[in-house]
């Protein structure tokens, strides 16, 4: 079966981005490379080889979040917003907590709530430009 593990690419803040959703997540880095560790075809510059070539963080047994530093001869990247980080979680607490601790400094887009279709579902932008939706879909769920 194939499994799908969000790439999320950085302009030179992936180690502090990555800091971050491991403190979300908890757990550690499965792989943290840098530029330097290359060994050939480095990108030139001090600035660019303390930057982050590759990171991997489970988040479960089959999701891994991923990224990098973008190098810098690609240039800047901007935000996309069409695209999401989808999370889904284990219990209601679980979902909170996660939704409370990405939004720190981002902006929540859909309050968490309890959802028509059922879920306890919220989505925000974290302080990073990047787009979370965290759900927790239990039949149990009233939505009344």
């Amino acid at each position: 079966m194939a499994t799908i593990s969000p790439y999320l690419n950085f302009n030179g803040n992936a180690e502090e981005a990555f800091s971050f959703y491991k403190s979300v997540f908890g757990g550690g880095f499965q792989t943290i490379m840098r530029y330097k560790d290359m060994p050939e075809h480095a990108p030139a510059g001090a600035q660019s080889s303390e930057r982050i070539m590759h990171v991997a963080l489970p988040i479960s047994k089959e999701t891994i979040l991923m990224g990098c530093d973008r190098p810098e001869a690609y240039g800047p990247g901007t935000r996309g917003d069409n695209f999401h980080v989808s999370v889904q979680t284990g219990s209601e607490e679980e979902t909170k907590k996660i939704f409370d601790a990405l939004s720190i400094g981002g902006k929540i887009t859909m309050p968490l709530e309890k959802a028509f279709w059922g879920a306890y579902f919220g989505m925000l932008t974290d302080k990073f430009d990047i787009q979370w939706m965290v759900s927790y879909d239990n039949n149990q769920l009233n939505t009344n």
